[in-house]
């Protein structure tokens, strides 16, 4: 279709063609009659912007921690709208500008100067801090981002593997609940840690109520075609040969309520 802007796209389906020795799995392409994936248009850069965390310290309370997250935030603003937001036809936050803070890859919380707090049960935990713009979409440079791991008050170790310094995807958008003419337009927004994707290498697949498209290019993108209803989001980092990349945040499922 001549209004998708993907470097690559391809939406599966799967025939199979059985002998009396052996059943074959095949795959071609398809077209989709309503959900669009089309590149986002370019948006502010901020190629400068930078984000660091400070410190964190912790509170106990009786149950739970109080986490204090310090960020310094360097050549980008906190709490202004973006200069191109109304021009976009995207939800929008009338807050402006924010930190993205994602812990175990489940919803970010916005954070709109540069101390954030949380109240989390005793544990340990990976977090994940980016620069947004004011629409939620991220800011995708070296600089723009800090992840972590923390331990609030356990000895317990991880419940899973997780190394800083390998391939990791997080989901951001879209999340929550859409109202109205924000369901036109679904930002669709994930951040990749020491990967590439690239048409000949990694890819991300987006199973968006069970339509597939294959994302190689880390970019933004606006869900098109939807219907107000629930829909249900499956991310996946893949490698050359289509499999799940290791990594406990790498398969994503998340659900969004669209409203007229």
């Amino acid at each position: 279709m001549k209004n998708i802007l993907l470097g690559s796209f391809i939406i599966f389906s799967v025939t199979f063609c059985k002998s009396k020795k052996e059943s074959k799995q095949t795959e071609k392409a398809i077209s989709t009659p309503q959900i669009q994936l089309v590149k986002a248009p370019p948006s502010p850069s901020y190629l400068d912007s930078e984000l660091k965390l400070v410190n964190i310290d912790f509170t106990a309370t009786d149950t739970s921690y109080l986490a204090n997250f310090d960020f310094d935030v360097k050549n980008y603003e906190l709490g202004v709208i973006t200069s191109d937001a109304n021009e976009r036809g995207i939800a929008n936050s009338a807050k402006g500008q924010h930190i993205h803070l994602i812990l175990d890859n489940k919803p970010y919380s916005a954070h709109y100067d540069p101390i954030a707090q949380k109240n989390l049960p005793k544990g340990q935990y990976v977090a994940l801090a980016f620069l947004s713009r004011s629409y939620h979409e991220s800011i995708k440079n070296e600089n723009s981002f800090v992840l972590t791991t923390f331990n609030a008050g356990s000895s317990k170790v991880f419940p899973y593997k997780f190394d800083e310094k390998g391939k990791h995807m997080f989901y951001s958008r879209p999340k929550g609940t859409y109202k109205g003419s924000d369901i036109n337009n679904l930002l669709l927004d994930f951040f990749l840690i020491n990967v590439t994707i690239s048409p000949d290498g990694n890819k991300v697949r987006a199973t968006i109520n069970s339509e597939i498209f294959i994302i190689d290019e880390w970019v933004p993108y606006y869900i098109q075609g939807l219907k107000p209803g629930i829909i249900t989001i499956k991310l996946e980092l893949l490698n050359a040969d289509g499999t799940v990349i290791e990594g406990p945040f790498n398969e994503v499922t998340r659900t969004v309520t669209l409203l007229e």
